[in-house]
């Protein structure tokens, strides 16, 4: 597995030359940090732990701050885990986007947008319960019955309610890597990508 820590900048549109339009997403990715090597005989399994996004050492503890100093790097604000990788950068070497290439498929992992506390009709796409007639009152985003009253006698687990929706963790598959700008650490990679603009993603293949 290989895979870079990124920041979600937006999204556009690339053509090609017969003028097919394909919707893009831009992620800001890397350069990343080798903050720690691990191995079997240390840790009992291969890992490569990288950091993205540099932090202000007075808002970084001292444990975190020797933590990276052993990678000559400064304080990072997001750090991951790539489990048997086959990048082979060792401790303080960087990670740049060029390590993908265009036309190559990989995954995106992000946290979606959070919308809040929602109702049936936005959380899992109910219907309502019907027209306002009728003598039906303020019904119209109801969620109708939600169990039976002698036997049970209680809501049953799982039941489609209002909630809190978003702020899931979601992997995307499958998407394409469009175009990649070293120059800039951009990566296009097609179709949409978990998360607001702003928020971190990491891209793994």
């Amino acid at each position: 597995m290989k895979g870079i820590i990124g920041k979600k900048i937006g999204m556009t549109s690339v053509f090609d030359a017969s003028g097919k339009q394909t919707a893009c997403t831009i992620i800001e990715a890397g350069p990343c940090v080798v903050t720690q090597v691990k191995t079997v005989d240390t840790d009992g399994y291969n890992a490569l732990q990288i950091a993205y996004g540099d932090k202000k050492e007075k808002h970084s503890i001292k444990a975190e701050t020797n933590h990276f100093a052993k990678a000559s790097t400064a304080p990072k604000k997001v750090v991951k885990e790539l489990r048997n990788t086959t990048l082979t950068q060792a401790l303080g070497e960087s990670i740049t986007v060029d390590i993908f290439e265009e036309g190559e498929k990989v995954e995106v992992v992000g946290t979606t947008k959070g919308k809040g506390f929602q109702g049936v009709v936005k959380r899992h796409g109910f219907s309502g319960v019907g027209e306002a007639s009728h003598g039906q009152h303020d019904r119209q985003r109801a969620p109708g019955s939600i169990g039976n009253s002698s036997f049970a006698a209680r809501v049953m687990k799982g039941m489609r309610m209002a909630g809190r929706m978003g702020a899931d963790r979601v992997k995307v598959k499958g998407l394409k890597v469009v175009k990649v700008f070293p120059e800039k650490n951009y990566i296009l990679v097609s179709g949409s990508v978990p998360g607001h603009i702003g928020s971190i993603v990491l891209i793994q293949k």
